[in-house]
């Protein structure tokens, strides 16, 4: 069997091809623009993202199923019947509506969200972003009149233009707030809390099963999966019983641990309770989940300012670590996420010298991320026991470096697999129906070799001294 996966990430579209539940290959790759409006505003062109797609689906060849993942929380609107958008994709690491977040969250009403959605308040889901669409956008308006308004994340948005169905899936539906965790369905006192008309929401259907056929180079391709690629990727990892855990280093890093059946509420560890995957006629697996709002996206930051030019400048170090010389970063650019959730937060080097190098910089940024990451994984150990070993993927986890200081600050074995791809990977298995048919082999693993106590308790002091700064 023959299949292609569609990795539609925060900064590019990709297709991935798997035959017989081997180990496949990317063969079509593009990037999309990024639009900065104002501050504190992230967008996309949801027609260069379906231009996209459709390449990539072209480049594919003949395939049997075709297997999509997404961002998750990033979400539009559009006509029902042209199908035209009428709002950009408004990315999930947009902020324009921190304001109702906050008001909200003083009127009490994270209560509802945590019991409903098993979500904290944050302006990171799509429930506030689809609100600020019908409130501010007047073609939306009209469309809503007409009861022509369609409202979703983004992949509602591809399905819907590949197979001519207004559909989600149960992954995606979990990260808007406004989807009741228990029941799978949309809430009515979720949707009336943001002022999300629900009748403009898509069916909700299972991660795995039939989302519809889609006409590629003329041939009708049936859709068997569709999933937010967090949970492609822990799917991917061959993360399959309660207590394995993976953590992607892209743009954020996002932790999830499987909890299997059972679908466990951490609130005061700002853990997130979501839906793994669901497979039609099956019960869902649930998972915990915990996220770094800025990881691979701190270090090109850090690129951009002109700190390093080359990856390779900054997988070794010949000084000892930033921490243990006082010198840490906390990156907190887009705020601070998981255990924290704290969007007054900003990013800041503390201990800068007249001595202080960019390498330095960059050494204490790699550090910075560890050590958030590790916050995570700690606060996932509080609630569920974990696996004695966490496997890695995403652009950091090339780093030789951070892999090693992230064993060391865990004091945890790191598994770098050796297929880099996946949550392709994870998308495609899905979409054939496989389940790890390819047991995950390690490319390289990283052992503790040194505790970093100390250096944990100077981290912990300087994300302190970032908080309520904006």
């Amino acid at each position: 069997m023959r299949v292609a996966a569609i990795d539609q990430g925060t900064t590019s579209t990709r297709a991935y091809v798997m035959q017989d539940g081997k180990a496949g290959c990317i063969i079509c790759r593009r990037t999309h623009e990024q639009f900065y409006p104002k501050a504190n505003r992230v967008e996309h062109d949801p027609l260069e993202i379906l231009r996209h797609i459709g390449e990539c689906l072209e480049a594919a060849g003949p395939v049997d199923a075709i297997g999509i993942d997404n961002q998750g929380e990033s979400c539009m609107a559009w006509d029902s019947e042209t199908l035209k958008p009428v709002s950009p994709i408004i990315v999930w690491q947009d902020q324009r509506t921190a304001h109702v977040i906050a008001r909200l969250k003083s009127e009490g009403a994270e209560d509802l969200t945590r019991a409903r959605a098993g979500l904290p308040l944050d302006a990171y889901f799509s429930a506030s972003k689809l609100a600020w669409i019908v409130e501010n956008l007047p073609e939306a308006q009209v469309l809503l009149k007409q009861n022509r308004l369609c409202l979703g994340t983004s992949d509602a948005y591809f399905l819907h233009h590949l197979t001519g169905r207004f559909v989600t899936d149960i992954t995606t539906a979990s990260r808007t707030s406004l989807m009741n965790l228990q029941t799978g369905t949309w809430d009515g006192e979720l949707c009336a809390l943001f002022n999300v008309p629900m009748e403009c929401l898509p069916e909700i259907l299972p991660s795995m099963g039939d989302f519809g056929m889609a006409k590629v180079n003329g041939k009708s391709i049936p859709v068997t999966a569709s999933v937010v690629d967090q949970q492609a990727a822990l799917y991917g990892h061959g993360c399959l019983k309660t207590g394995d855990a993976k953590i992607t280093f892209g743009t954020g890093a996002f932790a999830l641990a499987v909890t299997g059946a059972t679908l466990h509420r951490a609130p005061k560890n700002g853990l997130l309770p979501t839906i793994a995957w669901q497979q039609t006629g099956a019960a869902p697996t649930y998972a915990l989940e915990g996220g770094v709002t800025c990881a691979g996206s701190a270090v090109n930051w850090g690129r951009s300012l002109g700190l390093f030019t080359d990856f390779s400048q900054i997988g070794q170090f010949e000084r000892p670590a930033a921490s243990d010389r006082g010198l840490i970063f906390v990156p907190a650019l887009a705020g601070l996420g998981c255990p924290h959730w704290d969007r007054s937060a900003a990013g800041m080097w503390l201990g800068l010298t007249l001595e202080t190098t960019a390498a330095d910089m960059m050494q204490a940024m790699l550090e910075g991320i560890a050590f958030r990451a590790a916050e995570v994984i700690t606060a996932l150990a509080q609630e569920i026991t974990l696996a004695d070993h966490i496997t890695v993927d995403g652009g950091l986890s090339s780093n030789g470096y951070f892999c090693q200081f992230l064993a060391d600050v865990l004091q945890k074995e790191i598994i770098l697999p050796a297929n880099p791809e996946l949550t392709a990977t994870g998308t495609a298995l899905m979409a054939a129906g496989l389940t790890g048919a390819t047991p995950m082999q390690a490319l390289k693993t990283y052992s503790p070799h040194t505790k970093r106590e100390a250096a944990i308790a100077t981290f912990s002091d300087a994300l302190s001294r970032t908080r309520d700064w904006q």
